[in-house]
């Protein structure tokens, strides 16, 4: 039975308008009614609502089913009624994979006749008959369990000897009905996908480096080993992500030099988006940088101080990679025979061809680009980030993603995609495990709220996982372009709160900002050169970093992103919010300011609770997570102040 499997227990014609009785609506969890999978994490309880009824008082039970995909047999957990024909249910997928889960419904025949014989003697009717029904009934619905089908047995021998209807009401026989009795009328919903990730897919913080920049001596080509020397530094800072861009060959025909200028100079290193040269392609790793031992030497090492590598793959090609002579099929050629350079009209890129995904040899060109991914994971890479997949066929990543997490459940894909709103979320939907977001363009607090409130709510939190990163090679945000130390520590507090997932580029921590006149983007780039840097240049930010990221590991309300509520505020430049865990055992109020100006004001809770599902209460006190200090709420709510110059960020723990 596949990913969209519909199966019922009771088969009918076409021409058959009897049956099946039940109606099972409004399963959720459910992304575009099964068509797509649904996002949770391995070892935690998902949730599974449904509306089930039928016509008639008949006593109904109803059961959640669940498997692995692959598996023969279902799991399944008994459902509850909660109000309404609104049913409850839950399971655990125990290990990162592909699930399935559907609901089954049925009716209690027995529950159903214990029920109204009980009403009709209570009302002082005479029940002989009815409690030969009982036994009828029973006879008819013996269970095919071996300890069920005994109990049931010596019940039906007993009444037969005794005529005693107690017999028949007897709560272990009751019991025994419901669980094994047989279920003639039993009803099976469509079948709804679910994806298990592994914890790092919900909870991470990149820090995102090029390798060639790492060297301490100026101007000199930076290697694995520089990279190895640093780890120890951003592991301590606490990012548990180390983010490369490309590691392959550079190209030399057409290559970029310095400022993204069209002609390079002698020395230029050009872009690394330009992949592949006489070395190899994507499967290669550019010489400078060092050989494929000193590579997985970087993993160890990484591995050994709870980092993981992240690998930037960007599917397109200098015209010097090795496939355009082995594989001239897999690219595009104009009319007069000049190979097809990639473009955005009307900006051409004359240092990069993009393969055609869809050409004669499609099934050739999409296998090997499957293998890239496979090759590194071979070598200890288990996160991608994807460079613009919104550019390449959706069919190919929804087929690529399940090929490579088919072999190693816990690989994660993050899509590069800064592009319409629905493009990004199809992508989300179709397999990527994490997403970019327009984080870096939300400034002001109503269009910051408003954007949280859309990614936490309905259907998003259920396939889109945002990662909020801060910076780019690519993005230097008008915001930062000014340098204020203030500014850089409350859009880094902003996104690592606000998102359980978010990412610095490096240079950040070292309050880099100088732009290119008028563009969102970084003058002297490294997208196009090296530079070498003092990774303690005074005014670095590192030590609030590392903060920040101690908080967020210590407190597991941090950790997710969905239940996010606001908090009110009586101050426009103040955005505020509440997170708390999925057990509910942990609470962590937030208040980022978004002005520099000093700031005393109302944080409000309102009527909002906290605590395990069952034992709900109000916020009563909250701890500052920096200082130490515990206050009391008053009316609900805290008179508090920021300074931001000191720190833009107010991080409280809430108790009740």
């Amino acid at each position: 039975m596949g990913l969209f499997e519909q199966k019922q227990t009771i088969e009918q014609s076409p021409s058959d308008p009897t049956g099946p009785r039940f109606h099972i609506e409004g399963i959720f969890p459910g992304v575009d009614g099964g068509r797509y999978a649904v996002k949770r994490i391995a070892g935690e309880i998902v949730d599974v609502w449904a509306d089930i009824f039928r016509d008639g008082h008949d006593v109904l039970a109803a059961a959640l089913i669940w498997r692995r995909e692959g598996e023969p047999d279902w799991h399944r957990e008994p459902m509850q009624l909660h109000s309404n024909d609104r049913w409850h249910g839950r399971f655990v997928p125990p290990e990162p994979g592909y699930y399935l889960f559907a609901i089954e419904a049925w009716t209690d025949q027995y529950g159903t006749w214990r029920k109204e014989f009980t009403l009709k003697r209570a009302a002082g009717q005479d029940v002989t008959l009815e409690a030969r029904e009982g036994y009828d009934l029973l006879l008819q619905l013996l269970p095919s369990q071996a300890e069920a089908r005994h109990v049931a047995d010596t019940a039906a021998r007993r009444y037969a000897a005794e005529m005693d209807p107690g017999v028949l009401l007897d709560d272990d026989l009751a019991a025994v009905m419901a669980e094994h009795g047989a279920r003639p009328d039993l009803t099976r919903s469509p079948s709804v996908p679910l994806v298990a990730d592994r914890e790092r897919a919900r909870a991470s913080a990149w820090y995102e480096m090029v390798p060639r920049s790492q060297s301490r001596v100026p101007g000199q080509h930076g290697t694995f080993r520089d990279c190895i020397a640093r780890v120890p530094e951003i592991a301590d800072l606490g990012f548990d992500v180390l983010y490369l861009t490309p590691i392959h060959p550079v190209g030399r025909t057409n290559r970029k030099g310095k400022n993204n200028a069209v002609k390079a100079e002698p020395g230029d290193v050009g872009s690394f988006y330009a992949i592949g040269n006489e070395h190899g392609g994507h499967d290669a790793i550019e010489p400078q940088l060092g050989t494929l031992d000193d590579f997985r030497d970087l993993v160890s090492v990484c591995h050994r101080h709870g980092m993981e590598i992240a690998l930037d793959i960007a599917i397109q090609c200098s015209p010097d990679h090795p496939w355009l002579k082995q594989h001239p099929e897999w690219f595009s050629r104009r009319p007069d025979g000049s190979i097809r350079y990639a473009e955005n009209p009307p900006k051409k890129y004359e240092d990069i061809v993009n393969p055609d995904f869809y050409c004669d040899d499609r099934i050739g060109l999409w296998t090997a680009l499957r293998d890239v991914f496979l090759f590194w994971v071979g070598h200890g890479v288990r996160i991608f980030r994807v460079d613009n997949p919104h550019t390449k066929p959706f069919p190919f990543w929804e087929w690529l993603i399940r090929e490579v997490q088919s072999r190693d459940p816990g690989v994660i894909f993050l899509a590069e995609a800064f592009t319409r709103p629905k493009v990004m979320k199809g992508l989300a939907k179709l397999g990527f495990t994490q997403s970019y977001t327009y984080f870096t363009w939300r400034t002001h607090k109503a269009e910051i709220e408003a954007y949280l409130a859309e990614l936490t709510g309905y259907p998003e939190r259920d396939y889109y996982r945002p990662n909020f990163f801060v910076t780019t090679p690519d993005i230097l945000p008008v915001q930062l372009q000014t340098g204020e130390p203030w500014l850089f520590k409350a859009r880094a507090a902003l996104a690592a709160t606000a998102s359980s997932n978010y990412g610095i580029y490096n240079g950040f921590e070292l309050i880099e900002y100088e732009p290119l006149p008028g563009r969102e983007e970084y003058i002297n780039s490294e997208k196009y050169e090296i530079r070498t840097r003092d990774w303690n240049k005074p005014g670095n930010i590192k030590d609030y970093l590392k903060r920040l990221n101690t908080i967020r590991r210590a407190n597991p309300a941090m950790l997710q992103t969905a239940d996010l509520r606001f908090l009110q505020t009586n101050d426009g430049n103040v955005t505020g919010f509440l997170k708390e865990s999925p057990g509910g055992d942990n609470a962590i109020a937030c208040a980022i300011a978004l002005s520099r100006t000093p700031k005393e004001f109302w944080l409000h809770f309102g009527d909002l609770t906290i605590g395990p599902p069952d034992d709900r209460r109000p916020v009563r006190a909250a701890e500052n997570l920096v200082t130490g200090e515990r206050h009391l709420l008053e009316w609900n709510g805290l008179r508090v102040r920021i300074e931001p110059d000191r720190d833009p960020a107010l991080l409280l723990r809430c108790e009740v």
